[in-house]
């Protein structure tokens, strides 16, 4: 059966700012509208003013009487949500003042080096100029309000101040932080049922160890839940659902294969054990609750999209050896091959053997790419409950990642940082649900 979740599209609020907020009779004033909701929501808006006329972009000219206009913006996705400024339309000959300044950023949270378009709205009286100067505590922003964050991180004050008169400005604040690389090349691989003190240093698992060598090690890192499935789902969607292992519900929710599908960004589920397309229960050595992807409606309700996303994992071998590996692929090894039935020494054999030499041998796993390994648990020994589901390791490994990196901040992580993460890298914004406001894991990858 198909549950379905209040995660779906909405818009909530539309606000919208006009610079310059006064005009002389007959001129033009740019609107813009910030839209804002909960899951893959539309920004459009349709325009419309009391009186002069406004574009399709929201450049409002005003009437040719003094007076005060208003403009509104609609959501074109939810009429009954919309927002409204005022401009304010002076008579030629009227005395000019400036009343205020005001500033916002968008984004204001951004990378080092990453950029933020500023605007500034000026009101005053008569005909006024809604000229600014432009400046920043730190980074450079251009004359026309680009903001460009440094290298460092912190809380910067962008200010623009009117050339009109020297004594009125505004202010916003842009967060510079740490950012994910862009990569076209993820790999998630789901390892099962460890606790990070049988993982890290054990002889059992030489070779993962080698990749927490040679790669970035979460030390902070804690699954949801017990058991298995509601980890798996937290991964996929930012949310538990269900914790019943046995559960073959198909959820409609919001989550990374629906943003995927949306953005035409193409992925695989290499699955040991299933045929191309197959979102049908447990059969032999796969356990349908380590394939969250045939658990989701997007890809379970969808004949031709299973099809295309649902492969065996001999498809990997080949996909590598064509060049045509996704930009993000998941991989489920069987039960004997992930560590739930067969040994850490099997599971830590296969991951070696079958995932990371062949990438080893892939050039956006090499210097100068953008390739990004995860290897990921789904929960520690249920006698662990520490966040919920246990203290676990997950590895993270690629030229995009810090070497030999083990964390440094006190931040816990879970796996709805871990879902962020990888939509962070494939550019996929808005995660959903507990995704949205997770911790970034930034710290752990190399800074451009």
């Amino acid at each position: 059966m198909v549950q379905s979740s209040p995660q779906s599209a909405a818009v909530t609020s539309v606000s919208v700012s006009c610079s310059p907020a006064g005009v002389m009779a007959g001129d033009t004033t740019q609107c813009i509208a910030a839209v804002q909701g909960s899951g893959s929501y539309s920004s459009a808006v349709t325009w419309s003013a009391s009186a002069g006329s406004i574009t399709s972009t929201g450049s409002l000219t005003a009437p040719a009487k003094s007076g005060n206009v208003t403009v509104t913006a609609t959501s074109a996705e939810d009429p009954s949500v919309s927002g409204s400024a005022v401009v304010s339309v002076s008579a030629p000959g009227t005395p000019s003042s400036i009343t205020s300044v005001s500033v916002s950023c968008t984004p204001s949270t951004v990378p080092t080096g990453g950029a933020s378009r500023c605007s500034a709205s000026v009101q005053g009286t008569g005909s006024y100029s809604s000229a600014v100067q432009w400046s920043a505590t730190g980074g450079a922003i251009s004359s026309a309000g680009l903001f460009t964050a440094p290298a460092t991180t912190g809380n910067l004050t962008v200010t623009a101040t009117s050339t009109q008169d020297s004594s009125k400005s505004g202010e916003a604040t842009v967060a510079v932080q740490l950012g994910i690389p862009a990569s076209r090349h993820v790999v998630l691989v789901m390892e099962e049922n460890q606790g990070y003190a049988t993982v890290v240093g054990s002889s059992a698992w030489p070779n993962l160890n080698n990749l927490i060598a040679n790669g970035a090690l979460p030390t902070q890192y804690y699954a949801n839940t017990h058991p298995s499935i509601g980890n798996y789902l937290m991964l996929t969607t930012g949310q538990v659902l269900t914790n019943d292992d046995s559960s073959t519900t198909v959820w409609n929710v919001d989550n990374i294969a629906r943003r995927m599908l949306a953005a035409k960004l193409p992925f695989r589920v290499y699955a040991e054990g299933v045929t191309q397309g197959y979102v049908g229960g447990n059969t032999g050595l796969y356990l349908v609750r380590h394939n969250p992807f045939a658990l989701l409606s997007d890809v379970a309700g969808n004949k031709v999209v299973a099809n295309q996303v649902i492969w065996p994992f001999s498809q990997f071998a080949i996909d590598l050896a064509n060049g045509e590996l996704p930009e993000f692929s998941y991989i489920v090894p069987n039960v004997n091959d992930d560590a739930h039935n067969g040994t850490p020494q099997q599971a830590d054999s296969w991951l070696q053997s079958n995932v990371v030499i062949p990438l080893e041998n892939q050039a956006a796993f090499q210097s100068g790419g953008d390739g990004l390994l995860i290897v990921d648990f789904d929960e520690a020994a249920t006698s662990d409950t520490a966040y919920g589901g246990g203290h676990v390791s997950p590895v993270m490994w690629g030229p995009v990642v810090k070497h030999g990196y083990r964390q440094t901040s006190s931040t816990v992580y879970q796996h709805q940082s871990m879902l962020r993460t990888v939509m962070d890298a494939l550019g996929l914004q808005n995660p959903p649900a507990a995704a949205a406001t997770a911790p970034s894991m930034a710290e752990f990858f190399v800074q451009e």
